[in-house]
């Protein structure tokens, strides 16, 4: 009886939500590949095609591409025959601005300068001009790696083509390198915040042959050329002068997770952040100064759940960091060990010397001190323009967000839903309303709607961007969401 009931309520929440949104397919991208990497420069949209199949004839390559003037209004059918292996778009044509392994795109390097892969993996691309009209400037890529990478492409747009005129990838080893550059976004003070996915539930692991991600440690040892310190990954990486010399920095005030991006508020001092995999924690961070996120406090939600499935979020405050004391408390583990259980215990009763543990291990933290620690594969978190709403892509809602246990407790959904949430005044976020929500046909998903969503754009008055990252769809799709 209880499946019965969950499956009644989903298609009752899925039938709410159809009649409260009316979305329809405006592109596809090639066999085996995903959607990321969704950014508007004007009237363009620049996106990726990632890790698409090899064998495919036309596209396969992982591709950073465009659609001139886009136009959101068209509708696009399911690509049929050989148009499965390109990327289809509704009323235009997709360019290529450059793929892995050309003109050094995508090639990563240890910090002896050798090379240790071709990425096949492009994610978040944030763009920063150099001149009024937007023509030109620089296009910054995340390469979702271990460890990671971020290229630098100087671009213009000739005509309707955008063309690459300098290609680059940024050095990292001033930082220690990086783990998975997932998603990101561009600061309002136009700085690309670039984010690292840590998928790392058990910092003792790191120190573990036979954990599951050692593989991923062991390439970051050889990358470093020693044993690493787990505390210097996972954090979200500001490039500052992003025109010049585009220097990384880590911000160790963000807290240390599996980030999937940030989005930064209007008053640039308010900061939302997913936390990627499962049973974890979403965080808000408060900057003391505006465009300065290197002195603040970090928040974790607590959320309660309404009879419509939608969340009530308040916020549990974590501490108060600067990045200059955070970077010492990481430095102090560069000769080896790392906080445990009982050291977390401490903290969250009070007893702990400082504040290490709000930040180093930012999602144990949270879940002891009461927060939330339940979501689901929480991917991209993007507000508009106006600073009114902010969506959430959970690209899967099931585990400990649909057991039945816990502050979580709404119907499992292997296809996903988006989450709308209203910005007051302050730029707080206290509800969570599921609005696009994904429509499961047994193991797979309804090509008429959502899978597994992954990257957003909103594009201003109601409307939103939705990119897939699925093996639910034959191809993934982008999705035009409007109110």
């Amino acid at each position: 009886m209880k499946s019965v009931r969950y499956s009644l309520l989903a298609l009752a929440v899925a039938s709410a939500t159809a009649n409260a949104v009316e979305i329809h397919r405006y592109a596809t991208v090639p066999l085996g590949a995903e959607v990321t990497g969704m950014a508007m420069v004007k009237d363009d949209l620049f996106f990726n095609v990632q890790h698409p199949e090899i064998d495919n004839k036309t596209i396969n390559l992982a591709t950073v591409g465009y659609v001139a003037n886009a136009d959101f209004s068209q509708k696009l059918e399911l690509p049929q025959g050989l148009a499965k292996e390109t990327v289809t778009v509704a009323g235009g044509n997709y360019g290529i601005i450059g793929q892995s392994g050309v003109n050094g795109l995508g090639l990563l390097k240890r910090k002896d300068g050798s090379q240790y892969e071709a990425s096949d993996d492009p994610d978040f691309n944030g763009f920063i001009p150099t001149n009024d009209a937007q023509t030109e400037g620089y296009l910054f890529t995340n390469w979702e790696n271990t460890p990671g990478g971020m290229s630098r492409m100087f671009i213009k747009r000739e005509g309707n083509a955008w063309v690459a005129k300098k290609v680059e990838m940024l050095d990292f080893t001033s930082v220690g390198g990086t783990w998975i550059n997932c998603a990101g976004s561009v600061s309002p003070w136009g700085t690309p915040i670039s984010s690292e996915e840590l998928y790392w539930d058990n910092t003792a692991d790191w120190f573990n042959p036979k954990a599951e991600e050692w593989d991923g440690v062991a390439s970051y040892n050889k990358y470093a050329g020693t044993q690493t310190n787990p505390y210097r990954v996972g954090w979200n990486v500001e490039i500052t002068d992003p025109k010049g010399k585009a220097t990384p920095r880590k911000l160790t005030t963000l807290g240390r997770f599996s980030h999937e991006n940030v989005s930064v508020m209007n008053d640039q001092k308010t900061v939302y952040q997913s936390d990627d995999g499962t049973n974890t924690v979403f965080f808000k961070f408060v900057a003391d100064k505006a465009a300065d996120l290197t002195a603040g406090t970090l928040y974790a939600a607590k959320a309660s759940t309404n009879k419509d499935e939608s969340l009530n979020i308040e916020w549990v405050k974590l501490a108060h960091g600067t990045k200059a004391q955070i970077d010492t408390w990481v430095a102090e583990y560069d000769k080896g060990g790392f906080i445990s259980d009982e050291e977390i215990a401490d903290w969250a009763a009070g007893n702990a010397k400082d504040d290490r543990v709000a930040f180093l291990e930012s999602r144990k933290a949270a879940a002891a001190k009461g927060a939330s620690n339940e979501f689901r594969k929480m991917e991209v978190v993007r507000a508009d323009a106006a600073g009114k709403n902010l969506y959430m892509a959970m690209s899967e809602v099931a585990k400990g967000m649909s057991d039945g246990k816990g502050d979580v407790q709404v119907t499992e959904n292997k296809c996903g839903i988006v989450y709308h949430m209203g910005l007051d005044a302050n730029f707080n976020v206290s509800k969570m309303t599921p609005w696009v929500v994904g429509k499961p046909e047994g193991k797979v998903c309804s090509t008429e709607g959502i899978s597994n969503p992954d990257n957003l754009w909103p594009l201003g008055n109601g409307v939103v961007l939705i990119g897939e990252d699925t093996s639910k769809h034959e191809n993934n799709m982008i999705w035009v969401a409007r109110d």
